[in-house]
């Protein structure tokens, strides 16, 4: 490790190996050399003067990458791409005749790209099914854990932990389903040629357009794509990146969710994220427990949430058939984004895996806010055993007011019950106030509703997905 030059943090501290793998040079360069071998093996098979030799020379060396020559040879020709065919060649030396015959040096790249933006969001599903399962397991645990609903961040109607918990997995099982539709649809670049018009490929066959089109078939499907994109200029339109990127945005928008409630959650006590033995919460502070893992999420949630914009600009940018003005461009914003996303489902899973609920703090807050809430429900009960509704609603408010004023100004428990207990106005149910202070009374349909999302939504995902939900990752990832 060099302590002299910047390094990523994305790949020197946070991503996962798999995911690092995925843009590395090593990925890239591989896939360059199957993509000028699945060239020449079309093109053989449609009557090219291809030999047999050839293309096993070219088996050959596919991932055993000779980066001294390429380097050298970059500095010479000032084309990465070019560098690479010469490099190759030195290996090849039956094939460098055919090597990138017909091609565009945006065969290579955009093609290549997109084999690792496929590959990425394989792991991406991967990550995010891990997710949503563990998010389907502590939604379930705690669907009847009455808990304090807030609205703008005050006292509201109760819920249930296990319901607010499903607002979590509902945003991340959308996600999901825009991860599937995307990933089911990725186009392939193709054999397209410098402009789009495949105009190389049409004189190589000596005119015959069938052949062309045969050629771009076997090259997307060898490269494991159903489809390859209808037209292009010398690339593939920039507004698929915006697409991916878009989705990881989405990703990243219900990560910070998820660890924005969890922060707040902690500020009160109700629930903490997973805290090591000797972890340090602060360097000042020792008694502290700051909410590291989550924050780091939200961090680069919004690092990855702010790469839209980059794409979208890039997109729009795009000169007629092409300008490079992108590359540069797209050799951080893609990694960076996939590195991001990555490192945010990897947190997503070690907080939520590792949830700590409180459940005495829980119930503390809720019965401080409980007789409020549960003032409807008495001035019902009231109403019904004989009383005056609106009497009983303007005592109910001074009562309420005054209790209020207490808990504000004196710091003092809230005594609302206490003073409805000793006014007649209410006699009438003094006997059954305690029954009317249950909490279950007041969380609506919460038990009822996660078991029905989860029932109806999330099983039926994770049941289809099981195989893949079972693969663990061999990273030892530090969160």
């Amino acid at each position: 490790m060099s302590r002299t030059r910047y390094e990523n943090p994305l790949t020197s501290r946070y991503a996962s190996a798999e995911m690092s793998y995925l843009w590395s040079p090593d990925k890239k360069f591989s896939e360059w050399r199957k993509l000028w071998l699945r060239l020449a093996e079309g093109e053989q098979s449609l009557g090219l003067n291809i030999t047999d030799e050839q293309l096993e020379e070219m088996r050959a060396h596919l991932t055993d990458i000779n980066y001294a020559v390429a380097e050298a040879k970059e500095k010479e020709l000032r084309h990465d791409v070019m560098a690479h065919v010469h490099a190759f060649g030195t290996q090849c030396p039956l094939s460098m005749p055919i090597l990138h015959l017909g091609a565009t040096s945006c065969f290579i790249a955009d093609n290549t790209e997109l084999i690792q933006i496929r590959d990425s969001m394989r792991l991406v599903k991967r990550k995010l099914l891990q997710v949503i399962g563990y998010l389907r397991t502590f939604a379930d645990a705690n669907k009847a854990t009455p808990t304090l609903g807030f609205t703008h961040y005050q006292p509201a109607q109760l819920v249930t932990i296990g319901k607010r918990a499903t607002l979590w997995l509902q945003d991340f099982l959308m996600d999901f389903e825009s991860l599937e539709h995307l990933l089911e649809n990725l186009p392939f670049r193709g054999v397209k040629g410098t402009t789009g018009t495949q105009a190389s490929f049409l004189e190589l066959f000596s005119g015959d357009h069938e052949k062309v089109k045969a050629l771009n078939a076997y090259v997307t499907k060898a490269s494991g794509f159903n489809r390859a994109i209808g037209v292009s200029g010398q690339t593939y339109t920039r507004k698929l990146d915006f697409q991916v990127v878009s989705l990881l945005s989405q990703i990243s928008q219900s990560a910070y969710k998820l660890g924005g409630d969890v922060r707040l959650l902690a500020n009160l006590k109700e629930i903490e994220e997973p805290f090591g033995a000797k972890q340090v919460g602060s360097s000042a502070m020792a008694y502290k427990r700051n909410p590291m893992r989550s924050e780091r999420m939200c961090s680069l949630a919004r690092y990855v949430i702010s790469m839209t914009a980059n794409t979208a600009h890039t997109a729009c940018n795009q000169w007629l058939e092409r300008t490079l003005d992108d590359s540069a461009n797209r050799r951080l914003s893609l990694p960076e984004a996939f590195l991001g996303v990555d490192v945010v489902l990897t947190l997503a899973s070690n907080v939520i895996n590792g949830l700590h609920v409180w459940p005495n703090v829980v119930r503390a807050r809720v019965n401080a806010e409980l007789p409020f809430m549960a003032t409807e429900v008495i001035l019902m009960a009231a109403v019904k055993a004989g009383g005056d509704r609106q009497v009983l609603h303007e005592a109910i408010r001074e009562h309420s007011m005054a209790a209020g004023k207490r808990v504000k100004m004196d710091g003092a428990d809230n005594d609302l019950l206490e003073r409805i207990a000793k006014d007649e106005l209410f006699a009438s149910v003094h006997g059954d106030l305690d029954s009317l202070m249950d909490p279950m009374l007041f969380i609506g349909r919460s038990r009822e509703q996660v078991d029905e999302f989860l029932a109806d939504y999330v099983d039926p995902v994770l049941k289809v997905n099981a195989a893949l939900l079972e693969e663990k990752s061999t990273d030892k990832v530090e969160v």
